[in-house]
């Protein structure tokens, strides 16, 4: 299969050969979408540009991370018993990366096709998605013009524009829009089918609304009956955003957004389990692994470690609410999140709460240098657990660019799993330790 799919992108790119010899190559930074480099850290939706067209053109970039893992897990049971946990020691994790395709296929229309090479939830070549953006349509009239002046259309399979965290995390091989090495506890991050439509102002005032499938793939199998809530039917998942992001001089810039996201009815929601790339934390508070062989095949089953999946598979609604601040190098960002909702064998809507606040301060030459700070914590009802539980984070990360195409970064790390059954392998569990990151991206 691995060979099959490496010989199916030598294919692809020897079909964009002649594609590429009639296109202009670009370098650098396209406009209108987001640097894969150091600059574009802190961009969050597209901001539009002045910009000339110049014929069909290709950007190919790529982000490439290798990580060294020594982390220690522990709960009241050890590792010897059938509630024990996967016996892990310092090491390499398999390296990630990511390939990047932007085309610039007429004056404001962009195509973006992105694939994850090498991933550790999917170790084999995948397809992640790809979209249309329109900054501009190509309609004749002053009115189409006006319109788009504000405006920015998103057609196909993309990352939906759900909350801002999505902006900062890490995504398979491209790592240099967070800085540290995991995403949240509660990791909302779907690459869903549908469009979104964007309006932005000069004074930084933004508002977005989107309809998707409302999960990964795209399916036309026939509804699934459950008892307890009878035929699941296919609706869309409709979600939005309102916020301002100002910068109030060349040092302040503050930024606050909300985002909301409903989906009423699904057979397989994804908002929480949509990484197909899996968790930066190595089988770290993972049971052992009992399916042979051992070893790579639980690095893939087991790929979220250290996440929760509130498990909201049949029904959603989700809230965001972000915050930004940055003066000078010292960045703050913040986040709380609500979410409810439940599988399609439950009868009863579930909840959590996330929250999250990160502080940054960067400096040096260009900001190539940053050390920083974060706290997450999760309470959540559990499908299966009488009580609510508790997961908490604490870690510590600091970075240096070598060049805007090159960082190495590290992070220590302290999780705890408090308030789980007595009979769960999570109770009183504990996971402590340090990740180093290099990581290229462009």
């Amino acid at each position: 299969m691995k060979r099959l799919t490496i010989h199916l992108i030598i294919l692809a790119f020897a079909g964009l050969l002649p594609f590429a010899g009639s296109a202009q190559l670009l370098q650098g930074k396209v406009p209108n979408l987001r640097p894969y480099d150091q600059t574009g850290i802190n961009v969050f939706e597209p901001q539009k540009d002045s910009s000339v067209f110049n014929g069909i053109s290709l950007r190919v970039g790529a982000g490439f991370t290798q990580e060294f893992q020594s982390l220690k897990h522990r709960n009241f049971i050890g590792e010897t018993s059938s509630n024990g946990l996967y016996q892990i020691t310092p090491g390499f994790n398999q390296a990630m990366a990511n390939l990047y395709t932007d085309f610039i296929l007429a004056d404001g229309i962009h195509l973006n096709l992105t694939m994850y090479l090498s991933s550790r939830h999917h170790n084999e070549s995948w397809v992640k998605g790809g979209y249309l953006q329109f900054d501009k349509l190509p309609f004749k009239g002053q009115a189409w013009e006006d319109i788009m002046q504000y405006t920015t259309i998103k057609i196909g399979q993309m990352d939906i524009d759900y909350g801002d965290q999505h902006f900062r995390r890490t995504d398979g091989g491209h790592a240099f829009y967070n800085p540290f090495i995991e995403n949240y506890i509660v990791d909302a991050f779907a690459t869903e089918i549908g469009g979104e439509v964007l309006v932005q102002n000069h004074h930084g005032l933004f508002g977005m609304i989107g309809l998707t499938n409302g999960s990964l793939k795209g399916n036309v199998d026939s509804v699934v009956y459950t008892a307890q809530n009878g035929a699941i039917r296919k609706n869309p998942a409709i979600y939005g955003k309102v916020g301002i992001d100002r910068r109030l001089s060349d040092v302040v810039r503050l930024r606050l957004s909300a985002s909301y996201y409903h989906d009423n009815s699904s057979a397989s929601n994804d908002l929480y389990f949509g990484d197909r790339t899996g968790s930066n934390y190595w089988m770290v508070m993972e049971k052992p692994y009992t399916v042979p062989p051992a070893g790579t095949g639980a690095y893939a089953g087991d790929g979220f470690s250290g996440r929760l999946n509130p498990g909201f598979s049949y029904k959603v609604d989700a809230l965001m609410v972000n915050g930004f601040a940055k003066l000078g190098g010292l960045e703050v960002f913040g986040t709380f999140e609500h979410g409810q909702g439940r599988s399609s064998t439950e009868s009863v809507n579930r909840q959590f709460n996330q929250y999250a606040v990160d502080g940054i301060y960067r400096f040096g030459h260009n900001e190539n240098l940053f050390i920083g700070v974060r706290y997450n914590g999760v309470t959540a009802e559990l499908k299966g657990i009488a009580s609510p539980i508790t997961i908490n984070r604490v870690a510590g990360a600091a970075g240096w660019f070598l060049t805007k195409n090159i960082l190495l970064k590290g992070e220590y790390v302290e999780q705890k799993y408090l308030d789980f059954p007595s009979n769960d392998y999570r109770n009183g569990g504990r996971f402590n330790g340090y990740v180093i990151a290099a990581t290229i991206g462009f």
